[in-house]
């Protein structure tokens, strides 16, 4: 499945400390005019949001749709060893740096 492997790259690049992928949702929703009602799949990539973009240029260039579904949401808190992990695992954009130090979360 694209997914699987897509999740993987982002990992394996450290654009991503961990994505979970949700099977068997279903989305209806409105393009080119009609509404579609598709089986399709959903990841939470677990990610710094500097990555965002690089992640967005990925699924573009690799995803089967003409407008692949990337949204990010915000990230409010959490266990702090989580959140360290993932700066930990994920690269610094501005240095390709996977050693981020960063504040303690609020």
């Amino acid at each position: 499945m694209w997914l699987d492997e897509f999740a993987r790259r982002l990992v394996d690049e450290r654009l991503a400390a961990c994505v979970h992928s949700h099977v068997g949702i279903r989305a209806i929703y409105r393009w080119d005019g009609a509404v579609h009602d598709d089986p399709q799949f959903r990841a939470a990539v677990h990610t710094r949001a500097s990555l965002v973009p690089a992640i967005v240029a990925l699924a573009d260039s690799e995803h089967p749709d003409d407008v692949p579904c990337v949204i990010a949401l915000p990230l409010v808190g959490g266990h702090p060893a989580y959140l360290r992990w993932i700066l930990d695992e994920t690269i610094d954009p501005d240095t390709n740096d996977t050693r981020a130090v960063v504040a303690s979360p609020r």
